[in-house]
Parts: C-alpha cells; structure tokens; sequence
C-alpha cells in the first residue's frame, strides 16, 4: 500500500500558480540544458521512501487546503555545500487536484497514509474549472 506526503506549498497562492511555476522552472531547465524533471528540495530525508515510491504522491497545501497532488518519482538524499544532509523529492510535473480539505499549517512534510488521501477531482468536471479563490468562498458560503 503506496505511503504520501502532505507539504505546504509555499509562496503559491492557488493551484494555477503552482502549475505556472512548474512549467516555467522546466522550460529553464530544458533552456540551459539540463535534465527536465520537476525536483523539490528539503532537509529532511523520508525514511520510508519504499513506500513513497510505491505509487505514493506529495499532496500541497495550498492557502489552507490540501489542494492537489503530484506522483512521486524519485527520493534522492544528498549533502550541500555546507554539510547539511538535504533530500531531492522528484514528481511527474503534472498536477492532480483533489477534492480540497482544510489543513493547518505545520512546518515541514507529514506523512499520509493512502486511507487519509483525499479523492481526486474528475478531469474536466466543474469544480477544477473554477477559480481556486471562487471556490473557496462558494465552499465558505456553503455553497460547495
């Protein structure tokens, strides 16, 4: 049974932000010739990373919400430049967004058991389509 990661999504403020940043970092990438994959950045190192790498995904918080997913690839531990053990998590740069939840903010990652996961919005139903600000004063009024 595949294990996920919950991670606030810092600095983006919807999930259009996300993908935007996520396609611009690849095409620079691609432009100075390097590998084109999406890779996260943190200190510390998952020490389950087999069942992370089992069909698992990193799940961001977004303003709040858990908002979307993206598959986990990869899991590479490294030391920087000053010694500080530090972890690549690499993810399919596509974005699955899920039906939102409202999450407290928590420094780091958390681990998510696959029972705990919220489900996946249905490609081209209508709540994707709405503005993530739109959908959540809909959800605020009740509304969703």
């Amino acid at each position: 049974m595949p294990l996920h990661l919950l991670k606030l999504c810092v600095g983006a403020e919807s999930i259009e932000d996300l993908e935007e940043w996520i396609a611009e970092n690849l095409a620079g990438k691609t432009a100075r010739g390097e590998t084109a994959e999406q890779v996260h950045t943190t200190r510390m190192v998952p020490t389950r990373m087999t069942e992370l790498l089992d069909g698992g995904s990193l799940y961001w918080v977004i303003k709040g919400e858990v908002a979307c997913r993206q598959r986990l690839t990869g899991i590479r531990p490294f030391v920087d430049g000053d010694g500080i053990r530090r972890c690549h998590l690499v993810m399919e740069p596509v974005v699955h967004r899920v039906m939102p939840r409202p999450n407290r903010p928590f420094q780091g990652w958390r681990y998510l058991a696959d029972k705990d996961v919220p489900a996946d919005l249905a490609a081209g139903g209508d709540a994707p389509a709405l503005p993530d600000t739109l959908r959540r004063e809909l959800r605020s009024l009740g509304l969703l």
